[in-house]
């Protein structure tokens, strides 16, 4: 089997959830800025968690330089965590059946592909239990932008696998179309569920190489396992 390193998005493509991590950030700006409607025009749909605090930021005319959205990003960890109960978030349907088939496979190593920074990303899969499939990943808070830190994600893959990363299969799953756009940037497949931002014809149109409805499609696990 070619080397093989799966990068997977978190919102909506491994999770559902309740709306914790908005609510969380709503919350840091208005005890910040007095402002609680700061996200009302942001799309968080494909956005990295840094491009979305320089967004809001700007958007309220304050300070947005990496100084300040790191203050928020901080205060953002602190208070997730708060709001994230046992159903806060869950895992979507067919996942941990997909993560159970895949781990441990020779060759094969799974891994996150997310604009989450790292610590919400653990915050976020800690109530379905889905940290422990993912021992590294490419995250929000390793780059702003999502090919950026898809590519430092395949580059830890390939250092687990013990290989150059040029020696490896990478293939991102994700829901959106900027998960489509960025793993193409960086050379890699795509495989497309519209469980979150996008619909299946939007991910077709996007040239995703698979788009399924649900990751307990038939056809995901051959595409992520061929060699």
């Amino acid at each position: 089997m070619t080397p093989t390193i799966l990068l997977f998005d978190i919102d909506g493509t491994l999770v559902t959830g309740d709306g914790a991590g908005r609510r969380a950030l709503q919350r840091v700006f208005d005890r910040r800025y007095g402002r609680p409607d700061a996200l009302e025009r942001i799309v968080f749909h494909g956005a990295t968690d840094r491009a979305i605090m320089r967004e809001a930021l700007a958007a309220l005319g304050v300070a947005h330089d990496d100084a300040h959205v790191d203050a928020v990003l901080a205060e953002y960890v602190e208070v997730l965590p708060s709001l994230v109960g046992p159903a806060g978030y869950r895992a979507q349907r067919g996942v941990v059946a997909l993560l159970e088939a895949l781990v441990g496979r020779p060759g094969l190593v799974l891994g996150l592909g997310t604009g989450n920074i790292e610590p919400g990303a653990r915050v976020k899969l800690t109530p379905p239990d889905l940290n422990r499939f993912f021992p590294f990943g490419g995250f929000g808070s390793d780059a702003e932008d999502r090919a950026e830190l898809l590519a430092i994600g395949a580059e830890r893959g390939a250092a687990a696998l013990g290989v150059p990363r040029d020696a490896c299969r990478v293939c991102v799953i994700g829901d959106t179309l900027r998960d489509v756009q960025a793993a193409h940037a960086i050379g890699a497949t795509c495989v497309a569920v519209a469980t979150g931002g996008n619909t299946v014809d939007e991910l077709r149109a996007s040239g995703a190489e698979v788009v399924v409805a649900h990751l307990d499609d038939p056809a995901v696990l051959p595409a992520l396992t061929r060699s």
